[in-house]
């Protein structure tokens, strides 16, 4: 299951699925390293970064990009390799990985999450948008909450909460609250969901052309869609 540094050497398509099981992701174009592809694979919960490209220095990159999902989603490393991870609490957490994935290619190397408090501004109101966490019997639950003045703060914080259930494959609560179906804690997954949780349709039409942009790469860059 482990993979080593490979130097030159080249790999099928079916030894990479037999190895590191189904393509979870894939970032057609990578923006800081030559715009390679690059793919996010899942077998028994291990995430694999991977790309078919052999430029030197590649494999320094395919580490970054796994030490970026572990900065800024909260993964743990698999001991003894330099592309693999995964979540401490022994789930998947499938959706919101992907959205982490795209973070970690295309976001400049060192970019980061901010800490403390979670919030954001509104996109459609003038609210800010505030998430806070406690434990719950056990489970792990956030609470939304609003800031400022906006006709009908209940329901934009109902279309809030929809968006991280749609998402983040999160768990409803109640009308303003949510939990991760894993039930335990993971602040650097939410920050990472909350500003797609915001605005669902305009995530969604991104979403549409991203699927079709990576249509359209996995024939030419050896990735087989699976």
């Amino acid at each position: 299951m482990l993979e080593n540094r490979s130097g030159g050497d080249t790999f099928p398509v079916t030894v990479v699925i037999e190895r590191y099981g189904r393509c979870l992701e894939l970032i057609p174009i990578d923006p800081h390293f030559h715009s390679i592809s690059v793919a996010l694979f899942v077998k028994d919960k291990v995430l694999t970064v991977w790309t078919f490209s052999r430029r030197p220095g590649v494999e320094d990159r395919i580490q970054a990009i796994r030490d970026q999902l572990i900065q800024l989603g909260g993964l743990a490393a698999i001991e003894s390799t330099y592309n693999q991870a995964c979540f401490p609490c022994g789930y998947l957490h499938e959706r919101p990985v992907k959205f982490l994935a795209e973070l970690a290619v295309e976001k400049p190397p060192n970019h980061g999450l901010s800490s403390g408090e979670i919030s954001i501004k509104d996109t459609k109101t003038q609210l800010t948008l505030k998430v806070s966490g406690e434990q719950v019997e056990d489970r792990w639950v956030y609470e939304v909450s609003a800031e400022g003045e906006a006709p009908n703060v209940p329901l934009r914080l109902r279309a809030i909460i929809a968006g991280f259930v749609r998402y983040g494959e999160m768990e409803k609560v109640s009308d303003n609250s949510v939990s991760f179906p894993c039930g335990h804690r993971h602040d650097s997954l939410l920050r990472v969901l909350l500003p797609y949780a915001r605005n669902i349709s305009a995530v969604e039409d991104r979403l549409e052309a991203s699927a079709m942009r990576g249509q359209l790469t996995t024939g030419t860059a050896g990735f087989s869609p699976i």
